[in-house]
């Protein structure tokens, strides 16, 4: 065990200490920063573009310029003069927009927006919802329907969503809840790709120096394979709680400093208020270890089989595939039907059950569920970890020869 702990102690102060991880660290903080001052300079262009425009109306049909009013950030004008004199006017006026609708208007696109200036899409959007409002009205009027009737009628109906439990009814944010599954189930699975990789890598570099075999004359293979998985998910975790600590401090900087329009982060807590976000938290961190110690293993035992990153591609896509097949359908239909039996069962399978499951949490699954999953997660790391280190013992010390399944599976009978 203590030399479990000295590999361990060792693979994440090497990786702690480097440049690469320190400039990561700092780098998506600064990112967010510099999303922050995107978003000043955005919300500060667009109070320039919806300032108030003022709209020439020239109406020769008669039907719409006395029914057009006045918005937050457009004011309608009419006037009467010729259009040729209506057009040379925007020349002194380039910042006005000219609205000319003529007689016969059921033309196609016979009702023309004219301007020095290409004018704000928010603006044209308005003046032409207010064009149909006022062209169905007279529609309506011509053919004896009661507009006003009608307008009383109408209903503005909205769903609050919420949750029966037996403390009672809780609010529940199905856009917000969403966002949270997906997004736990991106990180999952970026994460056990990313450093994953770097176990492989890491495996594939020692053995390729030779060093490994000094390592182990006086360590064993499995032990090396151990401390190498774990000490890397330990960097991974200390490259997350740092992110999460100094992202929380820029969001707080960027909102009272900037005066920049509010956090999408802090809104999204502020919505999923009743969210269990320890519950959520903990099976977060449960699943991303196992799930990086089911994967990290296969990756390592992949590193110890080749020697070169190069030839690991014939290995790597059977071992991901149900990882990414899970992701590719997290968005499209784990999500929106996280109690479909595929849901359920992908969740239960080790292999698709760290990415399944995420995108099911804040659904509430049942608990008998959440159970029997993280149950068949610590078998299946614990099996595919006992695998692994069967193709790593000898692997790690075969060179020069190309690996093939058939010698993994040799590989895997060798007795020691």
């Amino acid at each position: 065990m203590n030399k479990v702990l000295l590999i361990i102690q060792r693979e994440y102060i090497s990786r702690v200490r480097k440049k690469a991880f320190v400039v990561t660290v700092f780098l998506v903080p600064v990112l967010l920063l510099v999303m922050y001052a995107v978003m000043f300079l955005i919300y500060k262009n667009s109070s320039e573009l919806n300032a108030t425009r003022t709209v020439k109306v020239l109406d020769e049909s008669g039907q719409f310029g006395s029914k057009l009013h006045n918005t937050s950030n457009i004011k309608f004008d009419s006037t009467s003069e010729p259009i040729a004199q209506a057009r040379k006017d925007l020349k002194k006026h380039e910042d006005d927009i000219l609205l000319y609708i003529p007689k016969n208007y059921a033309g196609i696109k016979s009702i023309q927006l004219l301007s020095e200036k290409k004018p704000n899409i928010n603006v044209a959007n308005a003046i032409e919802r207010q064009l149909n409002d006022i062209a169905t009205n007279n529609n309506m009027v011509a053919r004896g329907i009661d507009t006003a009737q009608l307008r009383n009628i109408k209903s503005n109906i909205s769903i609050s969503a919420k949750e029966v439990t037996d403390t009672g009814d809780k609010e529940s944010n199905i856009g917000a809840l969403y966002i949270i599954g997906v997004a736990g189930a991106i990180i999952i699975y970026l994460s056990l790709f990313i450093y994953g990789a770097q176990v492989m890598r890491g495996v594939i570099e020692e053995k390729t120096s030779r060093i490994i075999e000094v390592i182990v004359s006086s360590v064993k293979p499995f032990q090396l394979m151990l401390g190498k998985i774990i000490g890397v998910a330990l960097v991974s975790l200390t490259q997350f709680l740092a992110w999460i600590i100094l992202s929380l401090v820029v969001s707080f900087i960027a909102n009272k400093y900037f005066n920049a329009p509010q956090s999408p982060m802090l809104g999204v807590l502020e919505a999923l208020k009743n969210v269990p976000f320890g519950y959520i938290i903990s099976c977060f961190l449960f699943y991303f270890l196992t799930g990086f110690l089911l994967y990290s293993a296969l990756f390592a035992a992949v590193g110890s089989a080749v020697d070169s990153e190069s030839e690991t591609q014939q290995f790597m896509f059977p071992i991901t595939m149900p990882l990414l097949f899970t992701y590719l359908i997290s968005v499209s239909f784990l999500a929106q039907n996280p109690d479909s039996s595929l849901a359920f069962w992908l969740s239960i399978i080790p292999f698709t059950a760290p990415v399944a499951m995420m995108v099911r949490l804040p659904f509430d699954p049942e608990p008998w569920q959440v159970g029997l999953s993280m149950f068949l997660m610590v078998v299946g790391f614990l099996f595919t970890t006992w695998v692994a280190a069967r193709i790593y013992r000898v692997g790690i010390l075969m060179y020069g020869k190309k690996a093939s399944y058939k010698e993994l599976v040799k590989w895997f009978f060798y007795k020691e």
